[in-house]
């Protein structure tokens, strides 16, 4: 009986080990607007959380951080809130866990975090299991323009037309990535023409 009880108090337990030294260099204020991100992520109303973006912010406000690492903690508020909704848990329990846990994170943090998930903690139990279903990534934005090629070793000869594409991507965890990529006109209309041919078949289904 001990041993099953020791088991459950391992598997409720949350290590925060590898990202509380990174919570404590995010200003309170942006550190309360990533945890809103990710609860809109988790209630499906956004497709991603923008790392690239915030790590942007948080330069600004002269915090040493790439997104990579911004992306742990990202994983780590996105379990905590996923696994309150499935047990499901009330602000109190919550805050009483994260003070308990491995790797404790920092009493501002923990404040944030319960004030978050009291506001919208409801909503999130409501959509998590069509959250779980739709666990494939998304495209946010998709942008291109015609530039002028200056020099280049793609190109034969300069002055030749290219274009630029931009693509902004979700992963299955909600990271905002931007891709960026360079076509000749001729790839470009080959890629256009298989757009067109995806669309037709999405037409059918």
């Amino acid at each position: 009986m001990a041993a099953g009880a020791a088991a459950g108090m391992v598997l409720e337990s949350w290590d925060f080990s590898n990202t509380v030294d990174l919570i404590k260099t995010i200003p309170q204020d942006l550190f309360a607007e990533l945890c809103e991100q990710i609860i809109q992520y988790l209630q499906c109303q956004i497709s991603g959380v923008d790392t690239l973006e915030l790590c942007e912010r948080l330069q600004a406000a002269g915090v040493e951080m790439v997104a990579s690492d911004l992306a742990k903690v990202v994983n780590a508020i996105s379990f905590v809130f996923s696994t309150a909704a499935k047990k499901p848990l009330s602000s109190e329990e919550l805050s009483t866990r994260l003070g308990n846990a491995v790797g404790t994170l920092p009493k501002e943090a923990i404040q944030v975090i319960r004030h978050v998930w009291n506001e919208r903690g409801k909503s999130v139990s409501v959509s998590e299991d069509a959250k779980n279903v739709a666990a494939v990534g998304q495209l946010i934005d998709f942008q291109w323009k015609l530039g002028m090629a200056v020099s280049s070793d793609s190109y034969k000869s300069l002055k030749s037309p290219y274009i630029t594409m931009t693509i902004k991507m979700a992963d299955v965890m909600g990271h905002v990535t931007t891709k960026t990529f360079e076509m000749t006109v001729p790839q470009f209309q080959n890629f256009y023409c298989q757009f067109k041919e995806i669309a037709a078949v999405l037409e059918t289904v």
